[in-house]
């Protein structure tokens, strides 16, 4: 299979092969009680949506939410588990996606960064800063272990605040309790606002 998980081609191997251990088959308990007590809805982007049920949770919560994957078979499973919601779904690469020159509200976050390669994440979190209007959110699960290998690729606290701190504030943080077992005791429900304009 391919082992480079920053192409497309490593993913589509997996989906087409139904090797998919990261697939909860649900969204988090942390996401149901995030979108109970947030009565402002926005724009969300979902990028490396995989499925989509996260997909549909926000969208029912009354979030206006374009998913993205770069793998034509994530998005065809995607569009399985969705139906009539599939128009949500975009293919479009995160770090070229320009999501239609207008700044989103939130970027939700779940086994998207540690799927990528480290050499990735300053990348992906300038990405992010500059896809999330001042003011609005990057939230989600995020993946802290030290193991060299992966995907999942693990982040330290102090990195992954390293890496964010330049654009955006941390205002929630609290432990996962219903991860999968390939994440388990290492995830924590992340929420952060972006601070100023790039």
């Amino acid at each position: 299979m391919a082992q480079d998980s920053s192409k497309p081609e490593f993913w589509e191997t997996r989906y087409r092969q139904n090797i998919t251990p990261w697939d909860a088959g649900r969204v988090p308990g942390a996401l149901e009680r995030f979108t109970g007590r947030h009565a402002a809805r926005g724009r969300v982007l979902v990028p490396g949506c995989g499925r989509g049920y996260e997909v549909r949770h926000l969208a029912e919560a009354g979030f206006a939410v374009t998913a993205i994957d770069f793998s034509e078979a994530a998005l065809e499973a995607a569009r399985r588990e969705l139906g009539p919601l599939a128009h949500l779904l975009r293919r479009a690469d995160f770090f070229a996606f320009e999501g239609d020159q207008k700044p989103f509200d939130a970027i939700y976050e779940r086994a998207f960064m540690c799927a990528l390669p480290r050499r990735n994440w300053n990348d992906w979190a300038g990405r992010a800063a500059q896809l999330v209007k001042p003011g609005g959110l990057l939230f989600g699960v995020f993946f802290f272990d030290a193991n060299p290998k992966g995907p999942p690729f693990g982040i330290a606290p102090e990195a992954l605040d390293a890496l964010l701190c330049a654009d955006f504030d941390r205002v929630e943080d609290e432990p996962v309790e219903d991860s999968l077992p390939v994440f388990a005791g290492k995830e924590r429900w992340q929420v952060w606002r972006r601070t100023h304009s790039i």
